[in-house]
């Protein structure tokens, strides 16, 4: 593999905390014992904007020019985490979503005060067109996985975990273009591992991981509106496969089926009350699969974006 040229750390993800903690919630950790086995859980689905995506967001508006307009392409998440950080820093947006958006994430997003488009039957396709938009003078566009400042601020979900309960040895999430992944794997820096779990039918970083390289993956899964990248960032996977390298591989990549993730959706709700959309209940499917290792896991639930019903 070529050498890395990011030059994200976990220093990265501190200074990413200290410029979206005005902003973004601090949210809650809680601990319980399922099927005999003690396990965390992270509840991110509680963040502003109903999941993780708001701190890259913040972090990225706030290291960038104060004045831009930003214009974000999205399938539900980014696009909602876009729309309610340029609300809170009172600047205006743009995002564009494929016509499959949920409806709960298309409502939410014009809800937040953003412009809404709908372009495209998939995420690559609204991306396209946000791209050529953002071009004019005046305007940026907001990568939702692919940008380092992203990156950074999705890392300071596990930084708060890491300090709220220093004896985490592995943080399980959810993988769409990776992001979230890369980010966990920089504010571990070398103590724990990450297990970056994936839909059996959205596997871009599985399938990066194995051809060395990032590669076009297919995209079908009802976990697809937040997990559906058909590509993973070059970022992320630098960082990624650069831990995964490492002799105590500290990045493993594991897959679930659709199947194996509607039940978990079903137990968080059953075990917890926790109401969450299919792609905040991947990491909990791995973790009852057994494919979640160590003494003290904690699984990240991610979001909450969907008009969810149990059953």
């Amino acid at each position: 593999m070529k050498s890395p040229t990011h030059t994200l750390s976990a220093t990265d993800v501190r200074a990413a905390a200290d410029r979206i903690r005005p902003y973004a919630r601090r949210t809650p950790l809680l601990d319980l014992e399922i099927d005999d086995r003690r396990v965390l859980l992270k509840l991110e689905y509680l963040q502003r904007g109903g999941s993780f995506k708001l701190r890259g967001a913040l972090n990225a508006i706030l290291s960038g020019a104060p004045d831009d307009h930003l214009v974000a392409a999205s399938g539900g998440n980014h696009g909602l985490a876009v729309a309610t950080a340029a609300s809170l820093l009172g600047v205006s947006a743009t995002v564009y979503v494929p016509t499959t958006v949920p409806a709960a994430k298309a409502r939410r997003i014009e809800a937040a005060g953003a412009r809404l488009v709908r372009h495209g039957a998939t995420f690559a396709e609204a991306a396209s067109a946000a791209s050529g938009a953002a071009a004019r003078p005046g305007h940026r566009f907001l990568h939702p996985y692919d940008d380092p400042d992203v990156i950074a601020g999705q890392g300071t979900v596990a930084a708060e975990i890491l300090a709220d309960a220093p004896d985490v040895d592995a943080i399980a999430v959810a993988v769409g273009g990776g992001g979230l992944a890369a980010g966990t794997a920089l504010a571990f820096d070398g103590e724990g591992r990450v297990v970056a779990v994936e839909p059996e039918h959205c596997r871009c970083l599985h399938d990066a991981l194995a051809a060395g390289e990032p590669v076009d993956s297919a995209v079908d899964s009802v976990a697809a509106s937040a997990t559906g990248a058909s590509r993973v960032g070059e970022i992320a996977f630098e960082v990624l496969s650069e831990h995964s390298e490492r002799a105590a591989h500290e990045v493993s990549s594991v897959l679930v089926s659709d199947e194996q993730i509607l039940r978990a959706r079903d137990r968080l709700w059953e075990e917890c009350r926790i109401a969450v959309e299919p792609a905040a209940a991947v990491a909990f499917a791995a973790w009852l699969a057994g494919q979640v290792p160590g003494d003290r896991p904690c699984l990240i639930v991610c979001g909450a974006n969907a008009d969810w019903v149990a059953g």
